[in-house]
């Protein structure tokens, strides 16, 4: 789901419960304001009032860059918005309009609802990513991936938006592991893993396919973005290590697209024939699938 560490992922989780605790303090000091008719605070009328409350300065003004662009976060944010400018209307119906108070109240508490579900939306999805998580790479394990994949899958049969995926693998591994030791090439891994997050977008994802394997979904991604997107990836990967021992090493790419006529199962392999291919033809490279490519062997 999310290209960002489990670290990140559970600093990010602290950081929305405290906005969450801060936002409820709010709502209360709302409320009794409302109840008690005592005089309001000037910037809870204020235009930008969004922006003055603790769980505003969190969601616009210091945002974890990791969701910035995700979907469930901006929601989020908008709905936080609406819902201020939903209480300065209610807390000016308060003083000045008895009459729209019932109106404004209604509308007030449908806007906080949309709000906290964007909310527990936003929690539910990030302790899912946590919870399906590699501990070593931070990928995404396989345990979702055949859920996900049929998901961008039905897209695809349904005409909403092109998918392409990857099969990554890094050259020459077990030359690493035997050379320095499996805890070594771990390390290779998990920095490898982090370069592909950081060169994707909000909405892709990587999965660990199996030991120095990873496949990678890009929805709404034809044939010549994913292409543009690994090329990427591949330009701009060197896997740099702690010292003593600081070396580079390289990845392989089989790439091909999601169809509406053929299975999951079926794209998978095709990528990894062209990973077969990617790897013959000297590695460190790419290679798109085409109907010529009817068999994979093994190879490292």
């Amino acid at each position: 789901m999310y290209k960002t560490s489990k670290e990140e992922l559970q600093f990010t989780l602290q950081q929305l419960d405290q906005a969450l605790y801060y936002h409820e303090h709010w709502l209360a000091e709302l409320t009794r304001t409302i109840v008690c008719r005592l005089p309001y605070d000037p910037s809870d009328i204020a235009e930008d009032s969004h922006r003055h409350c603790r769980f505003g300065k969190w969601c616009y003004d210091n945002p974890p860059t990791a969701f910035r662009e995700h979907p469930t976060f901006i929601a989020m944010a908008i709905e936080h918005q609406r819902m201020h400018q939903l209480g300065a209307r209610l807390l000016l119906a308060s003083t000045h309009d008895p009459l729209g108070l019932p109106k404004d109240y209604d509308s007030f508490r449908n806007a906080l609802d949309r709000l906290r579900l964007e909310i527990d939306t936003l929690k539910r999805e990030i302790e899912d990513s946590l919870n399906n998580r590699d501990d070593l790479t931070g990928a995404e394990n396989r345990v979702r991936m055949l859920t996900k994949l049929r998901e961008l899958h039905e897209l695809v049969k349904r005409r909403v938006h092109p998918c392409g995926i990857a099969i990554m693998d890094m050259d020459h591994f077990k030359k690493i592991n035997d050379s320095y030791g499996h805890p070594f090439g771990d390390q290779v891994l998990a920095t490898a893993v982090r370069h592909v997050m950081s060169q994707l977008r909000p909405y892709d994802s990587v999965f660990r396919y199996g030991g120095d394997e990873f496949l990678i979904t890009l929805p709404d991604a034809d044939q010549q973005i994913t292409e543009a997107i690994i090329g990427r990836i591949l330009e701009k990967l060197a896997v740099s290590t702690d010292k003593p021992k600081v070396i580079s090493t390289t990845a392989s790419f089989g790439i091909t697209q999601l169809e509406p006529d053929v299975s999951v199962e079926e794209s998978i392999n095709r990528a990894d024939m062209a990973l077969f291919a990617a790897k013959t033809s000297g590695r460190n490279s790419s290679c798109v699938w085409n109907p010529s490519m009817t068999h994979r062997l093994d190879g490292d």
